[in-house]
Formats: C-alpha cells, sequence, structure tokens
C-alpha cells in the first residue's frame, strides 16, 4: 500500500498519531520489514550503522511491554516543564487535545498491534556532549525515517519517551543488553483511521530561525 504522497507531503503530514491508530488491523510484516529497509538507509556516524529495531507483535509480549511503559509514564509525570515549554505546548490552544491523546494511548496501548523499539549500540550515560551527539545522530535519523516511511504506507506513528525510567525493566523483557545497547524510544505503530493528517500549527518561523547569530 502507497498513499504516493510527495516528500514535502510526507515530511508535513506526518502527525503524532494516537487516537487514530487502527487497533483491530494487524501490520504485515512486510510493510515493517519496508519501513526497516528504508531507515538504514539514513546517514548514520562514521558509516557504523549501530541502529536496531526491536518490533514486538505478539500479544503476550505486548502485554509485558504496554505493562512497564504505563508504569513509565507515572514516574515520568514528575519531570519539570518550563514557563516557554508550557507555552509552546498549548501555542494553539492545543494541548487539552493532545493530553486526550496522551491518556487514550495510556489506556489502549496493550492493543497496538505492533509496537517498534529502536535501539542503538553504545549508552550515553554521563557521557560528554560529543558522545552524546555522535550516538544519538545515529539513531534519530533512522527512526524519522522509519516514521516517514510508515507514513507513506498508511501507517501511524508516534515517537515515545516514555520507556526511560524503566529503560532496565524494558530490556530484561525483550532480553536485551543493556549494558551495551541503548533503547532509544517506543513507537506504537498501525495503520491510521483515515490518511488525511495536514501540517500542524507551529509556533512562527521568526521564534526559531536565527541568522549568523543567536
Amino acid at each position: 500500500m502507497s498513499l504516493n504522497l510527495s516528500a514535502d507531503e510526507v515530511l508535513s503530514t506526518t502527525r503524532a498519531v494516537r487516537k487514530r491508530l487502527d487497533l483491530t488491523r494487524p501490520v504485515p510484516r512486510r510493510l515493517i520489514e519496508e519501513c526497516v529497509d528504508i531507515a538504514t538507509q539514513a546517514p548514520t556516524g562514521r558509516n557504523r550503522q549501530r541502529w536496531h529495531f526491536l518490533v514486538v507483535t505478539d500479544m503476550t509480549q505486548r502485554a509485558a511491554v504496554a505493562d512497564v511503559y504505563r508504569r513509565a509514564v507515572h514516574v515520568a509525570q514528575g519531570t519539570p516543564l518550563t514557563a516557554r515549554d508550557l507555552r509552546r505546548m498549548n501555542a494553539h490552544g492545543s494541548w487539552p487535545r493532545i493530553a486526550d491523546g496522551f491518556q487514550y494511548l495510556h489506556d489502549h496501548i496493550h492493543q497496538v498491534p505492533a509496537i517498534v523499539i529502536p535501539a542503538v549500540e553504545g549508552r550515553t550515560d554521563r557521557a560528554t556532549v560529543t558522545e552524546q551527539a555522535g550516538t544519538w545522530g545515529s539513531i534519530l535519523p533512522a527512526v524519522w525515517s522509519f516514521m516517514l516511511a510508515a507514513r507513506e504506507r498508511g501507517l501511524g506513528t508516534v515517537w515515545t519517551t516514555a520507556q526511560a525510567p524503566l529503560e532496565h525493566e524494558l530490556a530484561a523483557v525483550l532480553g536485551v543488553p543493556r549494558d551495551e545497547i541503548m533503547l532509544a524510544a517506543l513507537i506504537p505503530l498501525a495503520f491510521t483511521i483515515g490518511t488525511d493528517f495536514r501540517p500542524a500549527k507551529r509556533i512562527g518561523r521568526d521564534q526559531v530561525l536565527h541568522w549568523n547569530q543567536w
């Protein structure tokens, strides 16, 4: 399945999908494999290709991952937000709708047909900025490419990092050697209910674009 979107359309309409994930329709393994093939064409630091994608579709395993996700969400609720964070989160009065989506995903995460956990070889615990940039720069472009490829195939995703506070537990569930591998995110994957996604309202370019100096 392909939506035949232009590059600009894919880039500007790949949304964080929560309430419009189709919980009743399995995602064919072939489509996920195609998305991974595209993801691994992304740039990677020194061509080390340290990326990995763990895909969870088994019902029992999904339930175990969902349990860690829900508990981790509650652990992370105390993370402080700045006044600027809060202003931008609700820049267009969208926060109540987003919060509703968060709650929906929390309640239904175990029903999502596939959960993708991107991982990277190497850890950034207490690492320097240089080390962090190199490691995250070797996984983030690939994951975004995966999400764009999913959108073109009528699939929805949402980048979450809720697993982070309980990463050690999620690693144990997945059999991941945590001393060597870092779990970068937890991404629900499903067909979307409708494909008519539009560009989001964002803060103005004048607030984020800087020429020559800050």
